[in-house]
């Protein structure tokens, strides 16, 4: 039987190798903004991040193949990570796409900063007068560099294509634009819009499947719906509060970051809690009754 070792840590995330064929994913409670890890961690996090893409993975599984296996505890080896159970799941093992799909449906982030400064998102060309918060006219593809450390970068379609091979970018581009919509859709039904969202796929015997984390606060901007007005920056279920608080402070968003304040920490917890419990329609302490039954 092989052992199975420890292939890498992400900025949230350890990746461990359990097979030729399988993988376990552990999202760590760890907290990054800016591409960098705060020196405080977010209790329960990583089971609300598990929890939730469990969650989607389940709904969005008639739409796109995914690497999920199971997040049962008694499925799960052990690979020596403390409080394992709700936050690991054992996955396929896939050769990721060297990309991100990010799908933007609002004007917010880095896509609201480059509409400002060129009139475009990733060169997707936008009317002028669009405001912070506004709808898009139409939901964009947005790709993106990834990075384990350091910043991601946004660019073209046709770089992202060139890097990824012209046909797995287009079947993986329409994947994300689909799940994005049913996504979008069912969160909005429970009160909350998915302004954004990124979205990564991997290569199993040459086929697309969805990978790592899906439509979770780490990897979406939440907003409440009924507060949603556009021309100001938008309430979140997300770590967006985390940012804004991090901005408040002056920091230039180089090492080190500042520490969190116990209350910010809180409050970070609550949303993502809430987030979970929003869109699943049941209360976060069952998610753990889930994988230990």
């Amino acid at each position: 039987m092989a052992q199975i070792r420890h292939v890498g840590s992400g900025k949230v995330r350890e990746l461990f190798e359990v097979n030729e064929d399988e993988i376990l994913l552990v999202a760590t409670d760890r907290v990054s903004a800016y591409d960098v890890v705060l020196p405080q961690a977010i209790p329960d996090k990583g089971k609300v991040l598990t929890g939730l893409s469990y969650y989607w993975l389940d709904v969005l599984d008639s739409f796109c193949p995914n690497h999920m296996i199971s997040v049962r505890a008694t499925d799960l080896p052990d690979v020596g990570v403390d409080d394992p159970a709700g936050r690991a799941m054992l996955c396929v093992r896939a050769r990721p796409l060297p990309v991100e799909f990010t799908v933007r449906g609002y004007l917010a982030g880095s896509g609201l900063k480059d509409y400002r400064a060129t009139g475009a998102v990733c060169g997707h060309r936008l009317p002028e007068g669009l405001r912070e918060a506004d709808k898009l006219p139409a939901t964009l593809l947005t790709p993106a560099t990834k990075a384990t450390s350091g910043h991601d970068e946004n660019i073209t379609e046709d770089q992202a294509a060139s890097i990824v091979g012209p046909e797995h970018y287009e079947e993986a581009r329409e994947l994300a634009l689909k799940l994005y919509e049913v996504g979008a859709s069912i969160a909005l039904e429970r009160g909350i819009i998915i302004a954004d969202t990124k979205f990564e796929f991997g290569l199993a015997e040459d086929k697309v499947i969805l990978i790592d984390e899906v439509l979770t606060p780490d990897s979406s901007r939440f907003w409440p719906a009924g507060e949603h007005v556009p021309g100001r920056s938008q309430a979140s279920w997300d770590k967006q509060y985390v940012r804004d608080w991090l901005d408040a402070t002056g920091w230039d968003h180089s090492p080190p970051p500042p520490a969190l304040p116990s209350e910010v920490v809180d409050a970070t917890r609550q949303r993502y809690v809430e987030a979970y419990e929003r869109i699943t329609d049941r209360p976060f302490s069952t998610w753990l009754d889930e994988v230990n039954g």
